[in-house]
């Protein structure tokens, strides 16, 4: 059986992400008190296996904190039944999520008297730290659109393979700003811009013109032998230890140029190696 725990900021896409798995089949409840998840393991998925084999349950800052901190000891007990359970946490930076409020106008769940929106953001992060410790994936949504984020969910989440560690591959721009879901993060800033070539500027890292102009460049090359040296290395080893998810993100400038090359030709790479790839240009227009 599979139980995922969707949990994250307020804003951040937790309900998007919970209808898109129960359109992938997961029989899905929102907002169960983390106190009630070792009773409804029980009597619930333990016996209507069939009903409860792929299940997906909400849990925000609505939620005691008191039985939040207990969930690392209440997880280890759903594994002990053969549970797969995974935590996925989604959260946005501050700036994006103050502006879904104020376009939406819905009310933060721990706003009052004494806690502006700005206050509220910040109380829930930690009060959420417990259930974010204990994350499997982080999905940010500070860049992603409503279809973006159904995509992502039902990749990275419903589409792979449990016996498989899942690398994804995202390319981004640094002037758009740093991705927060990710394991490792290359700065290839340094090197050769395509963008400074009048011909090249419209094209992306996937044209064969980019292509062709990012491999005449021995700098280049040897940034990406020395990126798969590293991650040849050090990705068997995060598998060793039952890593369900693995984020390598590469950035340049704009996200157009460098990084979507090196990200195509590291997926590539490691499409021959036994994991779940993929692939996401963050900021490819």
């Amino acid at each position: 059986m599979k139980l995922i725990i969707v949990s994250g900021l307020s804003g951040s896409g937790k309900s998007i992400a919970l209808e898109t798995l129960e359109d992938c089949g997961y029989y899905c409840i929102d907002n169960l008190p983390p106190a009630l998840l070792d009773a409804f393991v029980h009597q619930s998925m333990i016996t209507n296996q069939r009903l409860f084999q792929k299940t997906a349950l909400g849990m925000d800052a609505r939620s005691h904190t008191e039985t939040i901190s207990h969930f690392h000891d209440t997880r280890k007990i759903i594994a002990k039944l053969g549970i797969d359970i995974e935590v996925v946490f989604l959260q946005a930076e501050p700036a994006a999520l103050l502006k879904r409020f104020s376009e939406t106008r819905r009310k933060h769940p721990l706003t009052d008297r004494t806690h502006s929106l700005r206050e509220a953001i910040e109380l829930e992060r930690v009060l959420l730290e417990p259930l974010a410790r204990e994350a499997d994936l982080f999905i940010d949504t500070t860049y992603t659109n409503v279809h973006q984020l159904r995509e992502l969910i039902h990749t990275r989440v419903d589409s792979k393979d449990n016996h498989l560690m899942s690398l994804f591959f995202q390319s981004f721009g640094f002037k758009n700003g740093i991705p927060l879901d990710t394991d490792f993060l290359f700065d290839a800033r340094s090197l050769p811009n395509p963008h400074w070539e009048p011909a090249l500027r419209n094209k992306t890292g996937k044209d064969a013109e980019v292509v062709d102009f990012l491999r005449l460049s021995s700098d280049v090359l040897s940034y990406l032998q020395d990126l798969t040296v590293f991650l040849n290395n050090w990705i068997p080893r995060f598998d060793a230890e039952n890593r369900s998810y693995l984020t390598i993100s590469v950035g340049c400038t704009g996200g157009q140029h460098r990084s979507v090359y090196l990200i195509e030709e590291l997926s590539s790479h490691f499409r021959d190696c036994h994991y779940n790839i993929l692939v996401r240009h963050r900021d490819l227009s």
